[in-house]
């Protein structure tokens, strides 16, 4: 996980994520996307930045309207539609995201040192700039907000769509590349990706960064991107792991947060839950790894984040305050990492295979509304069975004619 103030230089940004690596190699995968996909997200917002501005010089500046040909005029009425929609910043961190996502999967593939190819991880990351926050997401990984209703209760808003297989329209993705999806017998709830003449590596997500076996029969690293307006309402977004989903409701979670006893330990609440309740539910199974960053909203506090994770059932914690300077860094991998400044905070996770929307202000991409409408307004995660969200070696398993 990763905590980024003053994110790309600006001022009243910030950049938070969490990555949850799975198969074999998943905890090399997860640190590298860490520690190089937040600077190219911020090189791209930059480039995006200037291009528009040069194509704004350009349009202010160009006295013949003659140059500007009918195509011209129906692309530039189609985006001033999409700007009236959602605000600029939303449109640049949009293609800035899509971007930065796609060359993070492309790099990975090149790398000698890390094996990829049934390996991979999630990431659920955001940019806050003022009250503007667009998050981009791959995986399982969620986001969810704690915000007041018109009561003044406290409720929550999932802010992200689990990407997994049994999403139909993932799944038509996958089967149009044909990728198989089915669940094992004795997991009925669980949909997993297949290839297509091959019983593995069976990932319980449909969209990753990695696991390049599965990249050519569905399997995506494209972020599902959305835009939300806060408000005076909402007070602090919770970003976690499956493992912390897999146990505890989005409702359980916003509990957890606000009776924390400080800021500071509020992951270490919800990840110490998490555990607690793995123990309860699942006696049998392994912990699944449970990161934590917790961003609370109110900017006159002293004290805005919360991160936490468990390592191999130890809990290790993190605690930092939004207006620390000069913390410890760690400057980020690759070739196109960018000198960071401001805070940057980094937590290490070695990740093992595990695995209504409303209120005011809302904006959402039409796509992300498309998905929330699809799989309703509680995304329950696994119920009473504990399982890996990659199995490389299938069990026996003989489908019937139907299921073949």
């Amino acid at each position: 996980m990763l905590v980024w103030e003053n994110f790309g230089s600006r001022t009243d940004t910030v950049f938070c994520g969490v990555f949850d690596g799975h198969g074999p190699h998943g905890h090399m995968v997860a640190k590298r996307v860490r520690d190089s996909l937040p600077s190219k997200l911020s090189a791209h917002w930059e480039v995006n930045l200037k291009s528009k501005e040069v194509l704004k010089e350009i349009s202010l500046n160009s006295e013949d309207a003659s140059l500007i040909s009918a195509a011209d005029e129906s692309r530039v009425s189609i985006d001033v539609e999409e700007t009236e929609k959602h605000p600029e910043v939303f449109q640049t961190l949009k293609e800035s995201f899509l971007k930065a996502y796609k060359v993070m999967d492309r790099e990975l593939r090149s790398y000698a040192n890390i094996d990829c190819f049934c390996s991979g991880t999630t990431a659920v990351t955001l940019v806050k700039q003022g009250q503007d926050l667009v998050i981009g997401n791959v995986g399982d990984s969620r986001a969810v907000l704690g915000t007041r209703d018109k009561d003044g209760s406290l409720i929550a808003v999932q802010l992200t769509v689990d990407l997994k297989p049994n999403l139909p329209a993932e799944a038509e993705r996958i089967r149009k590349c044909r990728g198989r999806v089915f669940s094992l017998r004795d997991e009925p709830e669980v949909a997993r990706v297949w290839l297509p003449n091959c019983d593995s590596p069976g990932l319980a997500m449909a969209r990753a960064f990695g696991d390049f076996c599965l990249k050519d029969f569905g399997l995506i690293s494209v972020p599902e991107v959305s835009y939300r307006r806060l408000t005076g309402k909402d007070e602090f977004i919770v970003l976690a792991t499956d493992g912390i989903w897999d146990v505890l409701s989005n409702d359980e979670v916003v509990k957890i947060i606000a009776s924390a006893s400080s800021r500071s330990a509020a992951a270490r609440s919800l990840v110490e839950s998490a555990v607690r309740a793995w123990r309860s539910k699942y006696p049998t199974s392994k912990v699944d790894d449970c990161a934590v960053v917790c961003l609370f909203l109110d900017s006159n506090s002293n004290n805005n984040l919360s991160t936490a994770s468990n390592t191999k059932d130890n809990v290790e914690i993190v605690s930092v305050e939004a207006n620390e300077v000069g913390a410890k860094t760690d400057d980020a991998s690759g070739p196109t990492a960018l000198p960071r400044s401001g805070t940057v905070r980094e937590g290490d996770d070695v990740s093992g295979e595990g695995d209504d929307v409303s209120g005011e202000g809302i904006e959402e991409a039409s796509e992300h509304e498309e998905l929330l409408s699809e799989v309703g307004t509680e995304w329950s995660a696994l119920e009473g069975v504990s399982r890996l969200n990659t199995l490389l070696t299938l069990p026996r398993f003989v489908p019937d004619k139907d299921e073949k």
